[in-house]
């Protein structure tokens, strides 16, 4: 009898460190983690780790073998700024890999004869903005709107939503048996900033990297406008936003693909908050032009109103207890 697990891509990063322990000590789940990189520290008789890509077709066909999978935590991917310097590699991973998992996540429920939830973290690339003045017009997008990424991870973020919407609701529509729909759900996040990890490059990364020089008393160049304005929000709301998405009853849910975020800040207003708690910080602007160009084809804020009404989302790290309670200490932390 094949061991029932919830699958974890991506496992060796923040967002897979933190769901394991949640899914394996506070909901007593069996754990399958899938990453590259080895899992180190982690020795619970609840979670196995496979060191593999999701792209290895007969791999996936392997854990399938050995393995009734109940959920999928979809968070391997090839991020932003390394995707625009390798675009096919970037395809491979993310859309390629992506549709591994989700023909996996067919075929399990089918065989299961029930839904097997399948949950992936998108992103505000999805989103281009065609001009600063559109972007000043439409301060707020939904779901729905300006849906024309300029980037190659953001072409594959939009089309693995879009994968995962057919294959959760209209999947083998013409066969003659309707077959079993996975439940697919997934989230766009605004830019993440986490007091745990080194930023590595990412191009909204220049507010997290701010912090991390003033922290070190280094100084630092932003690569964007002072009045370059996105959506943030602190690691520890995209965790829970992640698992409460997938606690929340389908019955109440009407989309497939829901914006989450928190607070919504220029570069300049970043600089100020860093500024409050390190004030020798040595902070300048000096744009780099083609970054700035993905940037400024961001919104400066995403609606996530449906995320509220249908699943009760609210973030618990607004704009200053995220810097008061979350970031500042943390990263104080780190460099004494």
């Amino acid at each position: 009898m094949r061991k029932k697990v919830s699958l974890i891509t991506g496992a060796a990063g923040e967002i897979g460190q933190a769901l394991i322990q949640e899914l394996a000590e506070n909901e007593k789940k069996n754990i399958l983690t899938l990453d590259l990189q080895p899992m180190n520290g982690r020795s619970q008789t609840n979670i196995t780790h496979i060191e593999g890509s999701i792209t290895d077709k007969s791999l996936l066909d392997r854990l399938v073998s050995e393995y009734e999978i109940e959920a999928i935590y979809h968070l391997a991917a090839l991020l932003s700024t390394r995707a625009e310097y390798s675009p096919a590699t970037a395809h491979t991973v993310n859309v390629e890999g992506t549709l591994h998992l989700l023909e996996l996540a067919a075929q399990q429920s089918e065989w299961r004869g029930s839904p097997v939830q399948f949950i992936f973290p998108s992103s505000k690339a999805i989103y281009g903005m065609p001009d600063l003045a559109t972007k000043a017009a439409h301060p707020r997008v939904r779901e729905w709107e300006w849906n024309y990424p300029t980037t190659m991870y953001g072409c594959n973020k939009l089309y693995a939503e879009m994968l995962g919407n057919y294959y959760s609701r209209h999947y083998k529509q013409l066969a003659e048996k309707s077959p079993v729909m996975i439940d697919f759900r997934a989230l766009r996040f605004p830019g993440l900033i986490s007091a745990h990890t080194v930023p590595s490059g990412g191009t909204s990364d220049y507010g997290p990297e701010m912090l991390h020089a003033a922290a070190k008393g280094e100084p630092y160049a932003c690569f964007v406008r002072p009045d370059t304005t996105i959506a943030f929000m602190a690691m520890p709301d995209a965790i829970s936003a992640l698992l409460n998405l997938a606690r929340a009853p389908q019955t109440g849910l009407t989309r497939t693909v829901y914006n989450v975020t928190s607070f919504s800040l220029s570069a300049e207003d970043f600089r100020q908050q860093v500024l409050k708690s390190f004030p020798e910080a040595r902070i300048t602007f000096e744009p780099h032009a083609k970054r700035q160009q993905i940037v400024d084809s961001w919104p400066m804020d995403i609606d996530d109103g449906a995320a509220r009404k249908d699943w009760g989302w609210a973030p618990e790290f607004g704009l200053e207890r995220c810097f008061a309670e979350y970031l500042v200490p943390n990263i104080r932390k780190r460099y004494q």
